[in-house]
């Protein structure tokens, strides 16, 4: 049975506020799909990431929503554990797609014999059912995974900590801090306005005293 309790809807709307967007590559991270494959579900309008941009040629233009994330754990476990085809499931999401735009998040659902059914939440009706058995895969399961894979995708590595950098498309390629998107110039720009290292710290907790010296110790951090 894959669904969701009050217990993870209410997880749903305190991640939503903690973290409220995931990359491509974060969502990659998370659910164990393939670029290849949310690119193509993005492509065919299988499954669309809730905050895209429409264009989807510029610099991280896919932005998922947490339910988008979890939708998408919860489609990795049927195509995954439970050997359910993404023929079938592409005919679930046309069935679910008129009860709910976060369908594959908020109904639960079941599994027999590699076939998806659901209760329609109107009525509590079963859609599709076969006598038999269903095969258990509570949801639950997936909203912890989530939860604990977000925590750890907002912690930063002890390797980037004390360390800047530059990416592009990340705060228009200035020095960031390692493993943030920070840029060191806003930092700078508390230096120069008098803050002492603790009140900077203050500003940014996610940052370090080791990160703050990192920046303090360049030549010209705003050229750079």
């Amino acid at each position: 049975m894959i669904g969701t309790t009050n217990h993870a809807k209410a997880y749903m709307s305190e991640a939503d506020a903690v973290v409220p967007a995931y990359s491509l590559d974060h969502v990659v991270r998370l659910t164990g799909l393939t670029r290849g494959q949310l690119l193509y579900w993005d492509r065919t309008g299988f499954f669309r990431p809730q905050l895209a941009d429409d264009n989807r040629r510029r610099p991280y233009s896919r932005v998922y929503s947490f339910k988008d994330v979890v939708g998408l754990r919860v489609i990795s476990v049927l195509l995954n554990k439970h050997n359910v085809t993404v023929h079938h499931l592409k005919k679930v999401a046309r069935e679910l797609a008129a009860h709910s735009a976060d369908a594959w998040a908020d109904i639960r659902l079941y599994v027999l014999n590699r076939h998806v059914q659901f209760k329609e939440p109107e009525t509590g009706q079963m859609r599709g059912v076969v006598d038999g058995q269903y095969a258990i895969a509570e949801v639950v399961e997936v909203i912890q995974d989530m939860r604990d894979a977000t925590e750890k995708l907002r912690q930063r590595s002890p390797d980037k900590v004390g360390t800047v950098e530059r990416h592009r498309h990340v705060a228009h390629n200035s020095l960031v801090f390692g493993d943030t998107r920070i840029p060191v110039r806003a930092i700078m720009a508390f230096r120069d306005a008098g803050y002492s290292i603790p009140a900077i710290l203050d500003e940014y907790p996610s940052l370090t005293e080791a990160d703050i010296r990192a920046a303090l110790s360049l030549r010209d951090p705003v050229a750079a």
